[in-house]
């Protein structure tokens, strides 16, 4: 088969942009009977999407770059709904698209739900992009033959919006293969980096849904009895207050994030709604101890493994850093036993399970 698949979402850094790198990279490399074409549209970014492509140079693919920028894209696969994209890659077999545009395609058309936030959220959620989300979905509804979610509170959100559940199919996500544990002359160092003294607990992500407000007023209830910083990874919206012991880092590079983990006393992601939530499993990776929501699919993912809290108490999420930080030894077993459910890999090679349902 020719299997197309769009990679234009890598360059934003983002959850879809690791997935989408971490999935390509593993069909190609383990997938010897299909033929692949990887298909990138950017303008200004032309040059990441082809250093991607470059990293793979030693597997067997075609890659075909294009100038369109997103906007462009949106007007013509959401809102015209022309340009069938055989005009630009060829014939194929398989078209998997990306969470941004749904082109038309005489493929076995396969998509990726990361989540509905746009939906579900739309006063936090800019409303370019909401619009974009509700004008591809409306193909996806129509057209789409698979639709692959990570959770099944994902999987649940979608059928809502009229998507048969024969065709949907729920393929777990997983962390990058370099989130381990750091030397300690490592977190050193990058404390120092960051001005940060003492211990300190992690959160990851600002905004309402990520429920930072309630974070840091939990981590103000513990804070006396435990001499602890909280480190948030990311920038402070417009109404947080600021808080003695609280460090915003700001945008900080991919490289010093398993850093953070491996140094904190605990992950604090007591998030309202998540479509998966890596951060748990980097958590563990990381040999971290994770207090996460007992909610959504932050409970799915985390399983026995974390300590789980009512996200919208803060006397649940205080009690709930005290427990870790007293059960750390424990909640670093189950969490190192836990990540291993969960590999690349096999998201790879469940995602090939749905693309061979073309030929049946």
């Amino acid at each position: 088969m020719k299997i197309a698949i769009d990679i234009s979402s890598i360059v934003y850094g983002t959850g879809v942009s690791i997935y989408t790198r971490n999935l390509v990279t593993n069909l190609i490399k383990e997938d010897m009977e299909n033929d692949y074409i990887l298909f990138g549209g950017s303008l200004r970014r032309m040059s990441d999407l082809r250093i991607f492509l470059n990293t793979l140079k030693k597997y067997s693919f075609q890659g075909k770059i294009f100038p369109i920028p997103p906007t462009l894209a949106d007007i013509f696969w959401n809102k015209l709904h022309v340009l069938p994209i055989e005009k630009l890659i060829g014939r194929n077999d398989i078209f998997h698209s990306s969470d941004w545009t749904q082109p038309p395609s005489s493929a076995f058309k396969v998509t990726t739900i990361h989540d509905l936030v746009p939906l579900k959220f739309p006063r936090l959620t800019d409303q370019k992009i909401i619009s974009v989300h509700k004008a591809r979905l409306k193909w996806v509804i129509k057209e789409v033959d698979r639709v692959i979610v990570p959770s099944r509170v994902t999987a649940e959100d979608v059928q809502k919006l009229g998507i048969s559940s024969d065709k949907i199919r729920i393929i777990p996500e997983a962390t990058n293969s370099n989130f381990k544990p750091a030397k300690k002359y490592q977190i050193e160092k990058l404390k120092k980096k960051y001005r940060i003294s003492g211990k300190y607990l992690l959160a990851v992500g600002v905004n309402p849904r990520k429920n930072t407000e309630r974070i840091i007023q939990s981590y103000e209830k513990v804070k006396a009895d435990k001499a602890l910083k909280l480190v948030i990874i990311g920038n402070p919206y417009f109404n947080i207050k600021p808080s003695r012991g609280v460090i915003f880092t700001g945008h900080i590079p991919d490289a010093d994030l398993p850093l953070f983990y491996s140094g904190a006393e605990a992950l604090i992601y007591p998030s309202i709604y998540e479509g998966f939530g890596i951060p748990i499993l980097d958590a563990f990776a990381c040999k971290t101890p994770v207090v996460t929501s007992d909610i959504g699919s932050m409970a799915e993912v985390a399983g026995n493994a974390a300590v789980l809290v009512d996200p919208y108490d803060l006397n649940s999420i205080a009690e709930g850093i005290i427990s870790a930080i007293k059960g750390r030894e424990k909640l670093v077993k189950l969490g190192s036993k836990r990540v291993k459910q969960y590999s690349w890999e096999k998201t790879a090679k469940e995602t090939l399970k749905v693309y061979k349902e073309a030929e049946k």
